[in-house]
């Protein structure tokens, strides 16, 4: 995107953007006034049967942790939408700025309040299409483009996982709608699709939520506008994996496959986002790798199967998205003033920034967990779901301590670095953003510093309907400032002097750590360049060899894969193969026919002679035809005897004046043994077929509707007819066109030739 220049920051608001406040505005209080019945243990359903038979219905479903995250969408949104107002300000397409982006929020409601497994997998997607295009809104640029196409590869390919992971639920008996799923979820645990189901659902919300090795795209998506950062990347499209853990851990939770691979993958995705969070000195590619660190905490809790677990997951889903989009956004707004994001070129902007500056504080001691903020209560309850862990409680509360210690530093970074220091004489000019800019980040700020003095309201008004709809244990655990002096408050203790000792020695660590991720052969984006050009490779490979423009090529591969294919399947049909041996009694008459057309197929491959070889083709035609007559046909029997005589005499016309065909007579290329092959083997898989069909028990109940239906509905007595023109209508129609067609194609080419 084309940055505005600080020194006229005060270009004005957009009235689009201002306006459009109303639709994420009027849907957040919508939710507030259901707010409270919520609250109370009421649930909310809107349904609109489409397709009862299949299970397919719009069913929309409002419970506590629906509410959760539509309050978050819609508050971050009005938030985001507000700050663009003036962000974008300026730029041609913020029209289409604001439709991408409340079309995103809105498909991010759909995923949220779905009930149905269909109706959120469409939902689903429309999130993908629309994050790719707000990632690639700067389209002009090349890399923009790479980063937008990237996002949209792997997380829709997650998205055709997730689809696969829908249908083996349902043909695994279970049905299309979420909130039933309760009543049979040992039925699906203990089902042999399970572990496919598992890994279908899980790569799903693996990719969606950038845990490893799927990590790589998330941090590229950041060269999307700051607001969709904010929107995107920290409160809404990477939370929606988060979200299907959390719907699908009734049903899918609390065995050792899910509760290994949850807090393994998660934790290693935590770990690897802090340490590579602690060495940009872009504040925004910073900002993208403590949203992957956030990402695998959440997941690594997942795994848990207690009451501790699920609520730290749930308590820390929050604060990570009042301080994370706080601070993008505040990120913005140092951007949009001074036109830098590097920290470089940052420092002592807390005079000119004052409000920014205070902003950045509120979220950054809620990020690194000081007492008195939001962050502090979510470690905590982080500390005490780490310990409780079913699977692996040593590992996930050394990777929690670890990360938590990395995020302090990394906020003392994002904190002190701009703000604090000798200001650079480019930034001299540089004042404080707009108000519409200054809005979100400091609204955002305050809550993190309010919900850490009241965390009791959020834990009973928010926090435990959230869990209590996905988490099938009764009890709960409530938010309190202080538990007593016990191992969560110890560790919240170490975790700040680790990150302090990090924050202190950073002029060494962050070379050090750079150097580290530079030498590991192997990473996420390499891979997956790795595996785009592999690809593409194979892509342009496979279709310099079926599409090379050949018609005789086409033909012979779509022929002979047909001829194999049903020979292997058939094959394993024993049934299949004893009646075809079961029919090769026939009569003598039968053979001779056969005889008759086996010698003119010879003569059609070996003959020179153009005019001999349409001949010679026009008898097996004309074989075929006594075929169907033998076999009490005769309609058919006429209709190929006409198209065979019309072929024959349209073909010789035109090949009287070709020249002979090329070669000797003797010789058999290579390619011409390969086309007898490829044509004996078809038609022994089809004689075959038509032999057991024609010795094999027939079902009559088509005939029976149509000997029955013909003359009293149709008042016809010719069964065929009757079919083609009132049962078949349509798909005759179709045919008779497509005929017509042929002929209005020829006759232009015949007259264009005499032109």
């Amino acid at each position: 995107m084309q940055r505005p220049d600080h020194s006229a920051h005060a270009a004005g608001t957009s009235r689009i953007g201002l306006f459009s406040t109303a639709l994420p505005l009027l849907l957040f209080a919508g939710l507030c006034t259901l707010w409270p019945l919520v609250v109370r243990g009421g649930v909310f359903v809107v349904e609109w049967p489409w397709v009862p038979s299949l299970d397919i219905v719009l069913r929309l479903r409002l419970d506590g942790l629906s509410l959760l995250f539509g309050l978050i969408i819609t508050g971050i949104g009005f938030l985001v939408t507000l700050f663009a107002a003036s962000y974008m300000a300026g730029h041609p397409h913020t029209g289409r700025f604001f439709v991408y982006l409340h079309a995103f929020m809105l498909a991010m409601l759909g995923i949220v309040m779905a009930d149905n497994l269909l109706l959120l997998f469409v939902f689903w997607e429309i999130t993908t299409l629309f994050s790719y295009l707000l990632i690639g809104f700067d389209h002009e640029s090349h890399k923009t483009r790479d980063n937008a196409k990237q996002a949209l590869l792997v997380t829709g390919g997650g998205g055709l996982a997730l689809l696969v992971g829908i249908l083996l639920l349902k043909t695994a008996g279970g049905s299309l709608t979420l909130s039933d799923w309760m009543a049979y979820d040992q039925q699906i645990r203990q089902h042999p699709l399970y572990g496919a189901i598992f890994v279908t659902m899980l790569l799903g919300a693996m990719t969606k939520s950038a845990q490893v090795p799927f990590h790589f795209w998330l941090p590229n998506a950041m060269s999307a506008p700051t607001p969709i950062s904010a929107f995107l990347h920290a409160a809404t499209m990477v939370k929606a994996g988060i979200y299907l853990l959390m719907r699908l851990h009734p049903l899918l939770g609390g065995t050792p496959e899910w509760m290994g691979s949850m807090v393994v993958i998660g934790g290693v995705t935590a770990i690897w986002g802090a340490i590579q969070a602690v060495s940009p000195s872009d504040l925004k590619r910073m900002l993208a790798y403590t949203t992957v660190m956030g990402l695998g905490i959440l997941t690594m809790f997942m795994g848990g199967n207690n009451t501790a677990s699920l609520t730290a997951a749930t308590t820390f889903l929050l604060v990570h998205a009042l301080y994370k989009a706080a601070l993008f956004l505040a990120v913005g707004s140092i951007d949009h003033q001074t036109g830098t994001r590097r920290l470089e070129k940052l420092g002592g902007l807390w005079r000119a920034m004052p409000l920014t500056a205070l902003a950045v504080a509120t979220a950054t001691m809620s990020m690194a967990g000081f007492p008195l903020f939001f962050g502090f209560i979510g470690k905590e309850i982080m500390y005490q779901g780490a310990l409780t862990e079913e699977m692996f409680p040593h590992f996930a509360t050394t990777i929690t301590l670890l990360s938590n210690s990395l995020m302090t530093a990394v906020a003392g970074i994002i904190l002190l670095g701009p703000f604090t220091g000798k200001r650079p004489e480019p930034l001299s000019t540089v004042i404080e953003a707009p108000l519409p800019m200054r809005f979100g980040p400091g609204l955002m700020g305050g809550l993190c510093l309010l919900f850490g003095i009241i965390p009791w309201w959020v834990s009973d008004y928010l926090i435990q309907p959230a869990v209590r709809a996905f988490s099938v244990v009764e009890n709960e655990v409530h938010l309190a400032i202080f538990h007593g002096f016990n191992t969560p408050l110890l560790l919240s203790v170490v975790t700040l002097t680790l990150g302090g000792l990090v924050y202190f020695s950073r002029r060494i660590v962050r070379p050090a750590f750079a150097a580290a991720m530079d030498a590991i052969p192997l990473t996420g984006q390499r891979g997956y360049d790795s595996t785009l050009k592999g690809m593409l490779a194979t892509a342009h490979a496979v279709a310099d060899g079926l599409q090379n423009g050949s018609l005789h090529r086409y033909l012979l591969i779509t022929i002979g894969v047909f001829a194999i294919t049903t020979a292997a399947v058939w094959w394993l049909n024993a049934d299949g193969w004893a009646l075809w041996l079961r029919s090769a009694d026939l009569p003598l008459s039968h053979w001779l026919l056969v005889a008759v057309m086996a010698v003119a197929v010879v003569v059609v491959v070996r003959t020179r002679s153009r005019i001999l070889a349409v001949a010679a083709l026009g008898m097996v035609g004309g074989g075929a035809a006594l075929v169907f007559l033998v076999y009490g046909a005769p309609d058919l029997a006429l209709t190929q005897l006409l198209v065979e005589t019309l072929t024959l005499i349209i073909a010789s016309i035109v090949l009287l004046r070709l020249p002979p065909l090329s070669g000797a007579p003797g010789a058999v290329s290579v390619s011409r043994w390969v086309d007898g092959l490829v044509a004996v083997g078809t038609g022994i898989v089809v004689a075959a077929l038509c032999m057991a069909v024609t010795n094999g028990p027939i079902d009559r109940q088509l005939t029976a509707f149509f000997e029955y239906n013909s003359y009293i509905a149709a008042h016809g007595r010719n069964i065929v007819n009757v079919i083609l023109v009132d049962f078949r209508s349509l798909d005759t129609l179709g045919e008779i066109t497509v005929v017509a067609t042929a002929g209005l194609a020829g006759y232009a080419l015949i007259a264009k030739r005499r032109q």
